[in-house]
Protein backbone atom coordinates (compact mmCIF):
# COMPACT_ATOMS: atom_id res chain seq x y z
CA UNK A 1 0.00 0.00 0.00
CA UNK A 2 3.09 2.53 1.02
CA UNK A 3 4.84 1.64 -2.61
CA UNK A 4 0.97 2.10 -4.31
CA UNK A 5 0.78 5.76 -2.43
CA UNK A 6 4.87 6.45 -3.15
CA UNK A 7 3.85 5.92 -7.07
CA UNK A 8 0.84 8.12 -7.43
CA UNK A 9 1.67 10.57 -10.40
CA UNK A 10 -0.53 12.88 -8.44
CA UNK A 11 2.02 13.16 -5.85
CA UNK A 12 -0.86 12.96 -3.31
CA UNK A 13 1.23 11.22 -0.69
CA UNK A 14 3.95 13.29 -0.95
CA UNK A 15 2.68 16.84 -1.53
CA UNK A 16 -0.31 16.86 -0.43
CA UNK A 17 -3.29 19.82 -0.45
CA UNK A 18 -3.23 21.96 2.41
CA UNK A 19 -5.89 24.75 2.33
CA UNK A 20 -5.38 27.48 4.67
CA UNK A 21 -9.07 27.81 5.43
CA UNK A 22 -9.30 24.28 6.68
CA UNK A 23 -6.35 24.22 8.89
CA UNK A 24 -6.00 27.74 10.02
CA UNK A 25 -7.14 27.24 13.58
CA UNK A 26 -4.81 23.89 13.97
CA UNK A 27 -1.42 26.64 12.51
CA UNK A 28 -2.05 28.96 15.31
CA UNK A 29 -2.13 26.48 17.96
CA UNK A 30 1.23 24.50 16.42
CA UNK A 31 2.94 27.91 16.33
CA UNK A 32 2.23 28.25 19.81
CA UNK A 33 3.21 24.93 20.68
CA UNK A 34 6.65 25.18 18.32
CA UNK A 35 7.42 28.40 20.45
CA UNK A 36 6.86 26.72 23.81
CA UNK A 37 9.69 23.91 22.69
CA UNK A 38 11.77 26.44 20.88
CA UNK A 39 12.15 28.67 23.82
CA UNK A 40 12.76 25.34 26.17
CA UNK A 41 15.79 24.97 23.63
CA UNK A 42 16.73 28.34 23.43
CA UNK A 43 16.96 28.39 27.31
CA UNK A 44 19.62 25.72 27.38
CA UNK A 45 21.12 25.87 24.33
CA UNK A 46 24.76 27.74 23.91
CA UNK A 47 24.37 31.12 21.73
CA UNK A 48 25.46 30.25 18.23
CA UNK A 49 25.65 33.51 15.21
CA UNK A 50 22.89 34.27 13.57
CA UNK A 51 20.26 32.77 16.15
CA UNK A 52 21.35 29.39 14.81
CA UNK A 53 20.95 27.37 18.43
CA UNK A 54 17.07 28.15 18.45
CA UNK A 55 15.28 26.52 15.71
CA UNK A 56 13.70 23.16 15.12
CA UNK A 57 14.69 20.84 12.63
CA UNK A 58 12.57 18.49 10.32
CA UNK A 59 12.84 15.00 11.54
CA UNK A 60 11.57 11.68 10.05
CA UNK A 61 8.35 11.61 12.13
CA UNK A 62 7.62 15.25 12.79
CA UNK A 63 9.75 18.35 14.30
CA UNK A 64 12.67 17.67 16.64
CA UNK A 65 14.58 19.77 19.10
CA UNK A 66 17.89 18.15 17.96
CA UNK A 67 19.90 17.63 21.63
CA UNK A 68 20.13 20.21 23.92
CA UNK A 69 22.75 20.29 26.49
CA UNK A 70 21.52 20.02 30.13
CA UNK A 71 25.00 19.91 32.37
CA UNK A 72 26.36 16.70 31.36
CA UNK A 73 23.44 15.44 30.03
CA UNK A 74 21.74 15.48 26.54
CA UNK A 75 18.08 15.31 26.68
CA UNK A 76 15.60 16.18 23.20
CA UNK A 77 12.12 17.19 22.42
CA UNK A 78 10.20 15.73 19.74
CA UNK A 79 7.07 16.58 17.82
CA UNK A 80 5.89 13.55 16.55
CA UNK A 81 3.27 13.59 13.80
CA UNK A 82 2.96 10.08 13.00
CA UNK A 83 1.96 8.83 16.62
CA UNK A 84 0.70 12.38 17.31
CA UNK A 85 2.58 12.73 20.67
CA UNK A 86 5.27 15.14 22.29
CA UNK A 87 8.14 12.97 23.44
CA UNK A 88 11.08 14.41 25.99
CA UNK A 89 14.26 11.90 25.76
CA UNK A 90 17.08 12.21 27.59
CA UNK A 91 20.85 10.40 27.33
CA UNK A 92 20.15 8.48 29.99
CA UNK A 93 17.41 6.39 28.47
CA UNK A 94 14.58 7.94 30.21
CA UNK A 95 11.37 9.83 28.73
CA UNK A 96 8.23 11.13 29.12
CA UNK A 97 5.01 11.96 26.60
CA UNK A 98 1.59 12.64 26.30
CA UNK A 99 -0.82 12.86 23.62
CA UNK A 100 -0.73 15.73 20.85
CA UNK A 101 -4.47 16.49 20.95
CA UNK A 102 -7.25 19.26 21.12
CA UNK A 103 -5.79 21.10 24.31
CA UNK A 104 -4.89 25.39 24.97
CA UNK A 105 -1.67 26.66 24.65
CA UNK A 106 -1.75 27.09 28.76
CA UNK A 107 -2.52 23.42 29.16
CA UNK A 108 0.37 22.37 26.49
CA UNK A 109 3.00 24.78 28.24
CA UNK A 110 1.90 23.21 31.64
CA UNK A 111 1.82 19.74 30.15
CA UNK A 112 5.65 20.67 28.81
CA UNK A 113 7.27 22.01 32.04
CA UNK A 114 5.73 19.33 34.32
CA UNK A 115 7.66 16.67 31.79
CA UNK A 116 10.62 18.59 31.77
CA UNK A 117 10.10 18.49 36.39
CA UNK A 118 9.92 14.61 35.86
CA UNK A 119 13.37 14.38 34.09
CA UNK A 120 14.79 16.59 36.02
CA UNK A 121 15.24 19.45 34.19
CA UNK A 122 14.41 22.15 35.59
CA UNK A 123 14.04 24.95 32.74
CA UNK A 124 12.73 28.47 33.15
CA UNK A 125 11.60 30.43 29.76
CA UNK A 126 10.26 33.60 29.19
CA UNK A 127 6.91 33.27 28.46
CA UNK A 128 5.44 35.70 25.87
CA UNK A 129 5.69 34.35 22.59
CA UNK A 130 7.14 36.34 19.81
CA UNK A 131 7.27 37.76 16.17
CA UNK A 132 3.52 37.75 16.83
CA UNK A 133 1.26 40.74 17.02
CA UNK A 134 -0.68 40.94 20.41
CA UNK A 135 1.41 38.47 22.25
CA UNK A 136 -0.21 36.45 25.24
CA UNK A 137 1.97 34.74 27.60
CA UNK A 138 1.64 31.07 26.98
CA UNK A 139 -0.03 30.84 30.91
CA UNK A 140 -2.56 32.81 29.46
CA UNK A 141 -3.01 31.41 26.17
CA UNK A 142 -6.48 29.61 26.36
CA UNK A 143 -7.34 31.18 22.90
CA UNK A 144 -5.43 28.48 21.00
CA UNK A 145 -6.50 25.21 21.47
CA UNK A 146 -7.33 23.86 17.99
CA UNK A 147 -5.71 20.34 16.73
CA UNK A 148 -6.47 18.34 13.69
CA UNK A 149 -3.81 15.32 13.01
CA UNK A 150 -4.68 15.28 9.39
CA UNK A 151 -3.94 18.61 8.60
CA UNK A 152 -1.02 18.42 10.77
CA UNK A 153 0.75 15.29 9.58
CA UNK A 154 -0.14 17.18 6.27
CA UNK A 155 1.85 20.19 7.46
CA UNK A 156 4.92 17.68 8.50
CA UNK A 157 4.79 15.96 5.05
CA UNK A 158 5.14 19.06 3.05
CA UNK A 159 7.71 20.22 5.18
CA UNK A 160 9.57 16.42 4.66
CA UNK A 161 9.52 17.71 0.93
CA UNK A 162 11.00 20.99 0.95
CA UNK A 163 13.79 20.10 3.58
CA UNK A 164 15.22 17.65 1.62
CA UNK A 165 15.06 19.79 -1.57
CA UNK A 166 16.64 22.86 0.35
CA UNK A 167 19.04 20.70 1.67
CA UNK A 168 20.11 19.64 -1.82
CA UNK A 169 20.39 23.10 -2.68
CA UNK A 170 22.20 23.67 0.10
CA UNK A 171 24.47 21.17 -1.03
CA UNK A 172 25.47 23.08 -4.36
CA UNK A 173 27.07 25.88 -2.11
CA UNK A 174 30.46 25.86 -0.82
CA UNK A 175 30.27 29.53 1.20
CA UNK A 176 29.17 29.77 4.61
CA UNK A 177 25.50 28.80 4.50
CA UNK A 178 22.84 27.64 7.01
CA UNK A 179 21.26 24.32 7.97
CA UNK A 180 17.23 23.56 7.07
CA UNK A 181 15.70 24.80 9.80
CA UNK A 182 12.07 25.40 11.19
CA UNK A 183 12.10 29.20 13.23
CA UNK A 184 9.32 28.93 15.71
CA UNK A 185 9.02 32.11 15.47
CA UNK A 186 8.04 33.48 12.31
CA UNK A 187 6.67 29.77 11.57
CA UNK A 188 8.88 28.89 8.47
CA UNK A 189 10.93 26.64 6.90
CA UNK A 190 14.24 28.32 5.77
CA UNK A 191 17.69 27.92 4.26
CA UNK A 192 20.04 30.61 4.08
CA UNK A 193 23.48 31.30 1.69
CA UNK A 194 26.04 34.05 2.47
CA UNK A 195 28.09 36.15 -0.05
CA UNK A 196 30.27 36.99 2.80
CA UNK A 197 30.28 40.27 3.13
CA UNK A 198 29.09 42.42 5.61
CA UNK A 199 26.27 44.06 5.18
CA UNK A 200 24.09 47.18 6.59
CA UNK A 201 22.71 47.14 9.61
CA UNK A 202 19.02 45.93 9.32
CA UNK A 203 16.02 48.80 9.76
CA UNK A 204 14.39 46.16 11.95
CA UNK A 205 10.69 44.45 11.39
CA UNK A 206 7.43 44.39 12.75
CA UNK A 207 7.12 42.52 16.14
CA UNK A 208 10.83 41.51 16.14
CA UNK A 209 13.57 43.08 18.68
CA UNK A 210 16.24 44.94 17.04
CA UNK A 211 18.57 42.80 18.40
CA UNK A 212 17.44 39.82 16.57
CA UNK A 213 17.36 41.48 13.25
CA UNK A 214 20.84 42.67 13.62
CA UNK A 215 22.56 39.75 14.27
CA UNK A 216 20.69 37.47 11.95
CA UNK A 217 21.19 39.77 8.75
CA UNK A 218 24.73 40.93 9.97
CA UNK A 219 26.46 39.93 6.43
CA UNK A 220 24.89 39.65 3.15
CA UNK A 221 22.57 36.95 2.63
CA UNK A 222 20.09 35.22 0.29
CA UNK A 223 17.46 33.15 2.14
CA UNK A 224 14.50 30.86 0.55
CA UNK A 225 11.95 28.57 2.57
CA UNK A 226 8.38 27.56 2.98
CA UNK A 227 5.68 29.30 5.14
CA UNK A 228 2.53 27.88 5.43
CA UNK A 229 0.46 30.76 5.40
CA UNK A 230 -1.64 33.34 7.67
CA UNK A 231 -4.35 35.61 7.64
CA UNK A 232 -2.60 37.90 5.45
CA UNK A 233 -1.49 35.50 3.11
CA UNK A 234 -3.82 33.02 3.42
CA UNK A 235 -2.00 30.04 1.50
CA UNK A 236 1.47 28.22 1.76
CA UNK A 237 4.00 29.39 -0.19
CA UNK A 238 7.44 29.37 -1.06
CA UNK A 239 9.70 32.25 -0.72
CA UNK A 240 13.19 33.58 -1.26
CA UNK A 241 14.54 37.01 -0.75
CA UNK A 242 18.09 39.30 -0.43
CA UNK A 243 19.28 41.31 2.37
CA UNK A 244 20.38 43.91 1.31
CA UNK A 245 17.93 43.58 -1.78
CA UNK A 246 20.43 44.73 -4.80
CA UNK A 247 19.55 46.71 -7.51
CA UNK A 248 17.50 44.72 -9.98
CA UNK A 249 16.39 42.29 -7.84
CA UNK A 250 12.82 42.46 -8.36
CA UNK A 251 12.87 42.70 -11.98
CA UNK A 252 15.02 39.23 -12.39
CA UNK A 253 13.03 36.68 -14.69
CA UNK A 254 12.88 33.61 -12.17
CA UNK A 255 11.14 30.01 -12.76
CA UNK A 256 9.03 28.18 -12.63
CA UNK A 257 5.77 30.36 -14.26
CA UNK A 258 3.59 30.82 -11.05
CA UNK A 259 6.47 32.57 -9.50
CA UNK A 260 6.32 36.39 -8.77
CA UNK A 261 7.95 39.17 -6.99
CA UNK A 262 5.78 40.60 -4.44
CA UNK A 263 6.57 44.42 -3.47
CA UNK A 264 4.18 44.12 -0.51
CA UNK A 265 6.91 41.77 1.16
CA UNK A 266 9.46 42.65 -0.04
CA UNK A 267 10.07 38.90 -1.64
CA UNK A 268 9.94 36.16 -4.67
CA UNK A 269 7.42 34.16 -3.90
CA UNK A 270 5.72 30.64 -5.23
CA UNK A 271 2.14 29.16 -4.21
CA UNK A 272 2.72 25.59 -2.90
CA UNK A 273 0.28 24.25 -4.70
CA UNK A 274 2.14 25.47 -7.99
CA UNK A 275 4.42 23.03 -6.90
CA UNK A 276 2.31 20.48 -5.68
CA UNK A 277 0.44 20.16 -9.38
CA UNK A 278 3.64 20.43 -10.98
CA UNK A 279 4.45 17.54 -13.34
CA UNK A 280 7.68 17.54 -11.64
CA UNK A 281 7.57 19.14 -8.07
CA UNK A 282 10.91 18.45 -7.58
CA UNK A 283 12.12 20.65 -11.01
CA UNK A 284 9.61 22.71 -10.19
CA UNK A 285 10.82 24.15 -7.01
CA UNK A 286 14.88 23.73 -7.56
CA UNK A 287 14.13 25.92 -10.36
CA UNK A 288 12.26 28.74 -7.75
CA UNK A 289 15.19 28.46 -5.52
CA UNK A 290 18.24 28.33 -7.90
CA UNK A 291 16.62 31.46 -10.15
CA UNK A 292 15.76 33.17 -6.98
CA UNK A 293 19.44 32.78 -5.48
CA UNK A 294 21.15 33.52 -9.05
CA UNK A 295 18.78 37.22 -8.85
CA UNK A 296 20.82 37.94 -5.29
CA UNK A 297 24.21 36.73 -6.58
CA UNK A 298 24.07 38.05 -9.97
CA UNK A 299 22.54 41.87 -9.25
CA UNK A 300 24.29 41.50 -5.68
CA UNK A 301 27.92 40.97 -7.52
CA UNK A 302 28.56 37.79 -5.67
CA UNK A 303 31.92 35.68 -5.99
CA UNK A 304 29.85 32.91 -7.69
CA UNK A 305 33.14 30.90 -8.52
CA UNK A 306 34.36 30.89 -5.36
CA UNK A 307 31.17 29.95 -3.28
CA UNK A 308 29.83 27.93 -6.11
CA UNK A 309 30.12 24.02 -6.31
CA UNK A 310 30.70 23.52 -10.30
Amino acid sequence: MTQARDRDPDHAGAWPDLPFEAWGDTCATLHMWTQVVGKVRMAHAPSINHWWHVPLYVGARGLTTSPIPYGSRLFEIDFDFIDHRLIVRTSEGRSEAFALEAMTVADFHAEVMGRLRALDLETRIWTTPVEVPNPVPFEQDRAHGAYDRDHAGRFWRILVQASRLLAAFRGRFIGKASHVHFFWGSFDLAATRFSGRIAPVHPGAPNVADRVTREAYSHEVSSCGLWPGGPALPEPMFYAYAYPEPDGFADWPVEPAGAAYRRELGEFVLPYDAVRRAADPDAALTAFLQSTYEAAAVRGGWDRAALERA
